[in-house]
């Protein structure tokens, strides 16, 4: 039977958030803080059907989900109150319980309360919690010391219980991303300059440690090719390679290259890292924006993404704690501090201190993840998730006419805020980099960026007329067009051009769209 190669649409009515695919399973999150998902460990009497998962739940109040994440053979799902469920295989323990008495379940079961941060990976039976207080607990399959317990734990082939790992390497957990067989923990410390090195522990022909036996404990990842000057930006781990990304525009790899996964143009396994041939890159100006992703198995991935405004979690914190935006500080329910726009929420919570007290105590029962959900909304006028919007929206202003009362606050109250310039025909306009940010992808990249100069800068504008100038400086404030501007086919070619160079349409509506709408009814 020839496999079926169309591609057939999933009927979910709700907005989809997040795909995870295992190896005997898919799952769909979405923003209401549902889970759909199917697989023979999920629902093995009709394994193609999707289920909602998480109405499976015992306890009501828990079905809320943030986040999930598909190990090999089973889904564990994160809720809005930070406790982590498990369904699907139990073989190994990687849901935390003794796989005799439960070797498979078909509803989500708790697995732990208090977490923060799920790792894991969809060919692995191992699975990392991380709490907000930085400790970290492992359970799963340990045949080749995965779960980074150490020497002592070295013989049990499943760890079945939850267990707390000991010896962390000293400085902030990043992310933890699990192959089949060993597990690679990227690690920052917390210096004005933080410095970010990879741990890895597991299978010794896959850790690019260069050692002849099994390593039980998660182990610095030492080479020349990490100078003093490089940072790691972005890495992925496949079923049994390893692909490095670094902020001097090295692309590093080691492990298993039999079909000439690691793009070193031959078929050698790799046991230590090696730099290889990058491509040429399209916008090498700012390697931060490149990502790389590693297949199961066969195949890997270099590719360009600026990170849009419906996934803004790490990148909000980083905008929330730049100093010339921030003067306001929330707590969330764990002790997080997240840093407010005061200019921001003057406006758009109607200038009314006693509202911004109910903000706070609002994100005071919040998690991190639901509390910048909020900000965004608040930030971007935008509704990213319906269930936060109904309780915040008694505080907001909705008022679609922003662009009045945002440019009067920026252009009279607070010289400092206005810290970009632009330039037209030797005359400077001032624009504050917050809302440069939130309309442009270019300028987004730019100021968020770890490695970008901070200072000043100008961006030239002078090939666009009076005209087309105009409707750019008010639209970048409104995200609107003035009723009583004109629009010609010569405005819409000039303002293409700069749209395409500074990538300004990947906001909703862009301006193009506007710019042909309002042209198609004057004409």
């Amino acid at each position: 039977m020839i496999p079926n190669q169309n591609p057939e649409k999933i009927q979910i009515e709700e907005n989809i958030q997040k795909v995870t695919v295992g190896v005997q399973n898919e799952a769909i999150l979405t923003i209401e803080g549902n889970v759909f998902a199917k697989g023979r460990d999920i629902n093995p009497y009709n394994p193609t059907e999707f289920i909602n998962i998480s109405s499976l739940i015992e306890d009501t109040n828990d079905r809320i989900i943030e986040d999930i994440v598909s190990g090999a053979h089973a889904i564990y799902l994160l809720t809005s109150n930070q406790n982590v469920y498990g369904i699907g295989s139990n073989e190994y323990g990687q849901l935390g319980f003794d796989s005799k008495t439960l070797p498979k379940t078909e509803k989500p079961i708790l697995i732990m309360k208090n977490v923060s941060k799920i790792f894991s990976g969809n060919t692995s039976n191992h699975v990392f919690l991380l709490n907000p207080n930085q400790e970290l607990f492992v359970c799963g399959f340990n045949i080749y010391g995965q779960v980074g317990l150490g020497e002592s734990r070295k013989e049990e082939i499943k760890i079945q219980k939850l267990t707390k790992i000991q010896n962390i390497p000293k400085g902030k957990i990043i992310d933890i991303q699990c192959g089949n067989y060993f597990s690679i923990m990227l690690i920052e410390d917390e210096n004005e300059n933080p410095k970010r090195k990879l741990y890895s522990c597991g299978d010794y022909t896959y850790t690019g440690l260069n050692k002849n036996s099994h390593i039980h404990q998660f182990t610095e990842i030492k080479s020349s090719l990490f100078e003093n000057d490089d940072n790691i930006i972005d890495f992925s781990v496949g079923g049994y390679h390893t692909l490095i990304l670094t902020s001097n525009s090295k692309l590093i790899g080691f492990g298993d290259n039999y079909f000439g996964q690691l793009g070193t143009r031959d078929t050698n396994n790799q046991k230590i890292p090696i730099q290889i041939e990058l491509p040429k890159l399209r916008f090498n100006e700012d390697i931060s924006n490149y990502h790389v992703l590693c297949g199961n198995f066969n195949n890997s991935f270099l590719y360009y993404s600026l990170t849009s405004f419906s996934n803004l979690e790490e990148d909000l914190i980083k905008l929330f704690e730049r100093k010339e935006f921030c003067d306001i500080s929330f707590k969330t329910k764990n002790g997080e501090i997240i840093k407010a726009h005061k200019l921001i929420l003057k406006y758009r919570l109607n200038q009314n201190e006693n509202q911004i007290e109910k903000l706070q105590e609002i994100i005071s029962k919040k998690s991190i993840k639901e509390s910048n959900q909020i900000f965004e909304m608040i930030y971007s006028n935008r509704i990213i998730n319906p269930k936060l919007y109904s309780e915040i929206k008694e505080i907001i202003n909705s008022n679609e006419k922003i662009e009045e009362t945002m440019k009067r606050i920026y252009l009279n109250e607070n010289e400092n805020e206005k810290d970009f310039i632009i330039e037209r025909k030797e005359k400077q306009y001032k624009f504050p980099k917050l809302i440069l940010i939130m309309r442009s992808e270019l300028y987004r990249g730019m100021f968020l960026s770890v490695t970008e100069d901070k200072s000043n800068k100008v961006t030239d504008y002078s090939e666009l007329s009076k005209e087309s100038f105009q409707i750019f400086e008010y639209w970048i404030y409104s995200n609107q067009i003035k009723d009583e501007i004109q629009i010609t086919q010569e405005i819409i070619d000039e303002i293409q051009i700069g749209i395409d160079y500074f990538q300004l349409n990947q906001t909703n509506p862009n301006l193009f769209d506007l710019l042909i709408n309002k042209f198609n009814n004057q004409n």
